[in-house]
């Protein structure tokens, strides 16, 4: 296959990426009569609203496959992100529909797509047409991961709610430090997982549960401020 039809598949992807959710529901979270063991709240899940996020998404990532179609000459990189971003993004097409049914599959499956999506971004350089889109998607999907495995293990009576939440923040915060480390420059990849963090800062503080607010609030903290401590460690 050829790299203009990778492209134009790509772009595909994306469009049928962003329309599956009318084919469904939509999805705001997880629903607890899907699971085996019910509780009252998952801490780990953000607000509703925080979802709304995703149009941002679409939106970024069908411009910039548009763009690299069109002026392929400006993405030379996105030769090399479009096979994990495209993974990804064929996954993504049968998500939605998949949490709802089987959420246990589901988070098999975001596990899938975060990967693909973070070795897409790693793969570009300093473009930002290339890694705007990229970095905001693979950041999110980082936080969603994390919060998706946290459900299913209180879900299925593995961990109870509170300590999934707090394990599996502290291992989305863990793996966001480490890519940000990889690629400093892709803000957005920090700005989706905070985006996340913020939602479930919204929902604890409803809710009155500090340490879930304190972790966070520290994990805003050190990812909106990096690029600063970046550079004072680097002149040290």
């Amino acid at each position: 296959m050829n790299d203009r039809m990778a492209r134009i598949i790509l772009l595909l992807l994306a469009v049928a990426f962003a329309i599956s959710p009318f084919f469904s529901n939509g999805f705001g979270g997880f629903y607890r009569e899907s699971f085996p063991v019910q509780v009252d709240r998952w801490p780990a899940q953000p607000v509703g609203w925080a979802f709304s996020i995703w149009g941002a998404i679409y939106l970024g990532l069908i411009l910039a496959a548009t763009w690299a179609l069109w002026r392929p000459a400006t993405m030379p990189a996105w030769g090399r992100a479009i096979w994990p971003l495209g993974v990804s993004l064929l996954i993504g097409v049968f998500w939605v529909e998949t949490a709802m049914r089987s959420p246990l599959l589901a988070t098999i499956m975001i596990l899938v797509m975060t990967t693909g999506a973070i070795i897409a971004m790693l793969h570009t350089h300093s473009n930002w047409r290339e890694w705007g889109p990229l970095g905001l998607y693979a950041g999110w999907l980082t936080a969603a991961s994390g919060v998706a495995v946290s459900v299913v293990a209180t879900g299925y009576g593995i961990l109870s709610s509170q300590v999934a939440a707090i394990a599996l923040i502290a291992c989305v915060l863990v793996v966001a430090i480490a890519v940000s480390a990889a690629r400093a420059h892709i803000g957005t990849y920090r700005a989706g997982v905070i985006w996340a963090l913020f939602g479930v800062i919204i929902t604890n503080l409803a809710a009155g549960d500090w340490l879930i607010v304190t972790l966070c609030s520290t994990g805003i903290v050190v990812l909106g401020f990096f690029d600063r401590f970046i550079k004072t460690s680097s002149h040290r």
